[in-house]
């Protein structure tokens, strides 16, 4: 076993995940992950400079890592950073302040890196289970778009493409500024229809009809996996490797898109901010299970920040 820290710094928030890997079978055991919202990117679009706040915010969040990472012993550390936290001006004062505080480098990484990190974190530890057929398809369904990534130990081919449950949301279900509650049969085929060209558009470059395991990750996934498993409250432990069957995401996505906001609300595992996308998100989920002919959906907790300590072990 090597105990690693990973650090994730994105344009809003900045996470952490300390883990013992062993890359001889594949087991990741979590001792610690958090995440800190610091808002690195304020104004950057604007000024062209990391604001001086935004920094100090990004720092202290350095410093609680930092101590975290001491008493829990890593003996490797990897800082992964956008690209945002590097092209401004004041980058130096970025990157002079991660080196003091955590010892180590902040590293910009390319596209093609982004998705082998998350294709090994949503799949390394599936590599035990023989039942598991492959190619996997990973699929990160997000608020803006949506990743697809082919590949059986490593990345075969990966896209992004602009479907992501706000997106979607704010494309077709808004009018005059309110979420239509629920949304007429109109709007969902309209949706529909914007998600199926994006499959077509993704289908250019990722072979989606390869795909024998299709892995789920992110909050629309694991918000439709937790509704279908009944659970009381949210828990990551039961949602992860959990195995979704085609027919109750079906039942879940018309449900979700035929329910008014105070019902989807009601749920007890809803996130207050999910309300009103989930709808959307799991709509997508569906159509990409049709698309592949999936049999079930295998949902994942574990992302970029998982494949960052692989890489680092």
């Amino acid at each position: 076993m090597t105990r690693v820290a990973a650090v994730d710094c994105g344009t809003n928030s900045i996470r952490l995940l300390v883990a013992d890997c062993d890359p001889a079978t594949g087991e990741l055991i979590e001792l610690d992950r958090r995440m800190t919202v610091v808002r690195l990117g304020q104004g950057v679009d604007r000024t062209g400079r990391l604001a001086p706040e935004a920094l100090e915010r990004t720092f202290a969040a350095c410093r609680e890592y930092a101590a975290v990472i001491k008493e829990l012993g890593a003996e490797r550390v990897r800082f992964v950073a956008t690209s945002a936290s590097r092209d401004a001006e004041n980058r130096d004062d970025f990157v002079r302040g991660v080196l003091d505080i955590l010892g180590v480098e902040p590293e910009v990484i390319s596209g093609d890196q982004e998705a082998e990190f998350s294709f090994t974190g949503a799949t390394r530890e599936l590599t035990g289970h023989t039942h598991l057929e492959r190619p996997f398809l990973v699929v990160d369904i997000g608020g803006g778009s949506t990743e697809f990534v082919v590949g059986e130990e490593h990345v075969r081919a990966a896209r992004s493409v602009d479907v992501g449950c706000v997106r979607m949301t704010e494309r077709h279900l808004v009018v005059d500024g309110q979420v239509t509650d629920p949304p007429t049969a109109e709007q969902v085929a309209a949706m529909r229809a914007d998600i199926e060209a994006a499959l077509d558009l993704a289908g250019l470059t990722v072979p989606l009809d390869e795909a024998r395991t299709l892995v789920g990750l992110a909050g629309s996934v694991t918000t439709v996996a937790a509704i279908a498993l009944d659970l009381a409250e949210y828990d990551s432990s039961a949602i992860h490797h959990s195995r979704i069957p085609y027919e109750r995401v079906r039942e879940i996505s018309e449900r979700m898109l035929t329910s008014t906001h105070a019902e989807r609300a009601a749920i007890p595992v809803m996130h207050p901010g999910r309300v009103d996308v989930i709808g959307a998100g799991a709509l997508v989920l569906l159509a990409i299970m049709e698309r592949t002919g999936a049999a079930e959906v295998v949902v994942s907790e574990h992302d970029i920040l998982d494949g960052i300590a692989w890489s680092a072990a």
